[in-house]
């Protein structure tokens, strides 16, 4: 397999893949990044609990139930884990860096 052809199927998946991902998305993906860099701010301490993640929220009028169990399959059990396993899992995948302007 020549060089161009492993770049074409390497992009066709990395597409599929990001289109996956946003159709299984609960929240528009803009959401989700406020929600990521919101949670990044240093001010804010986990508990241990997704107290933050549910406050951001609802604040925004979107059910934490529909958002929660997407988290959850993500590794986002708690606020931090939000940011440290939910953002590692599909940060790449959006194209999108937490320090990157929203």
């Amino acid at each position: 397999m020549d060089d161009d052809r492993k770049k074409q199927l390497k992009a066709r998946f990395k597409q599929n893949e990001r289109e996956v991902l946003s159709a299984s998305l609960p929240i528009a993906v803009d959401e989700l990044k406020y929600l990521l860099s919101c949670l990044n701010d240093e001010s804010l301490v986990c508990d241990h609990t997704l107290k933050n993640t549910t406050a951001f929220l609802m604040a925004r009028n979107i059910n934490p139930a529909a958002v929660v169990p997407w988290l959850n399959k993500h590794g986002g059990y708690c606020d931090c884990e939000v940011i440290g396993n939910v953002y590692d899992a599909v940060g790449h995948i959006l194209g999108w860096h937490l320090d990157n302007e929203i």
